[in-house]
């Protein structure tokens, strides 16, 4: 019970710290493709990957959950309340959807469960965050859109190695488990 305390609250930490550090970076756009938002937002796919093959689904989405309030409460003073609004119904639509899809797919290939997980759930994530987030107010949403989808998907890819390292630390939930 102690370690599942001690990982738990690690991963609302990294959860909160992440959403709250990509609504403030997500103000600083780079060019019209991205924003500095695009380089930390990817992280939580991988929390919540990891979250769920750990502790299974039910403790990756109090994870959601939680970091989900927290997140949008500190967002609300470090950011505008349309990226506040925006982070968190896309953030929840999204994890909620790669939690989904990894349960799911966690006795297919190792790979599967994370990258198509993180992938569909990064998709959808993007539409609804930079339509609340931008439309009307003259950015380049299309552009940013495809941008921060390109950095969200290659970052999917990316974090297949540092998830299998640590997967062989974690100890695998059975599929279905929690459901």
């Amino acid at each position: 019970m102690r370690t599942e305390t001690r990982g738990m609250g690690l991963a609302l930490i990294a959860m909160i710290t992440v959403v709250v550090a990509s609504n403030y970076l997500v103000q600083f756009p780079i060019n019209d493709w991205l924003t500095w938002g695009a380089f930390t937002y990817p992280v939580t796919f991988l929390v919540t990957d990891l979250t769920n093959r750990f502790f299974g689904p039910h403790r990756a989405r109090q994870v959601a959950y939680v970091g989900f309030a927290l997140a949008i409460l500190l967002s609300l003073w470090l950011a505008d309340w349309r990226i506040a609004v925006a982070s968190g119904t896309a953030f929840l639509v999204g994890q909620l959807l790669d939690i989904h899809i990894f349960d799911r797919l966690r006795r297919a290939a190792w790979w599967r469960a994370p990258f198509i997980g993180s992938a569909l759930g990064s998709v959808v994530d993007t539409a609804l965050f930079f339509t609340i987030a931008f439309a009307g107010t003259g950015l380049p949403l299309l552009t940013l859109m495809t941008g921060d989808l390109a950095v969200k998907l290659a970052c999917a890819l990316l974090f297949l190695a540092p998830f299998r390292a640590l997967m062989n630390l974690l100890m695998p939930m059975p599929a279905l488990q929690n459901g």
